[in-house]
């Protein structure tokens, strides 16, 4: 059974920080291509960023510069920092793995990032 887990959102004023975090459990994680998605009220779910099993990332373009993905293997984890958050970063960003590009993958449950202007 596949289990994606985020955590590290929170409230954070414009400008700050924050460190999201997503643990697998169920999958063999190195192989997965991991994504990081958010959805604002009233929106599509959008790709934040994801990276390949061979490191090769890829980013929105509202988020380049501002927000970095990685991952460690031995750690079943992908992660996401964020810097120089503006307010229309808020959203629920939810972890998405999956083997290949055009397959749906799992998600998480998704963890609220709300920033404040």
């Amino acid at each position: 059974q596949v289990q994606l887990v985020e955590s590290g959102g929170g409230l954070v004023q414009a400008g700050g920080s924050l460190r999201l975090s997503c643990e697998a459990s169920g999958i063999i994680f190195r192989l997965n291509i991991m994504g990081w998605y958010r959805q604002a009220p009233g929106k599509q779910r959008e790709l934040v960023a994801s990276i390949t099993s061979g490191g090769t990332t890829t980013y929105a373009d509202s988020v380049k510069g501002r927000f970095t993905i990685s991952r460690d293997n031995g750690k079943n984890s992908v992660y996401l920092q964020m810097n120089s958050l503006e307010p229309e970063d808020t959203a629920v960003y939810y972890c998405n793995a999956r083997l290949r590009v055009e397959h749906i993958g799992s998600w998480g449950q998704g963890t609220q990032v709300t920033v404040s202007s």
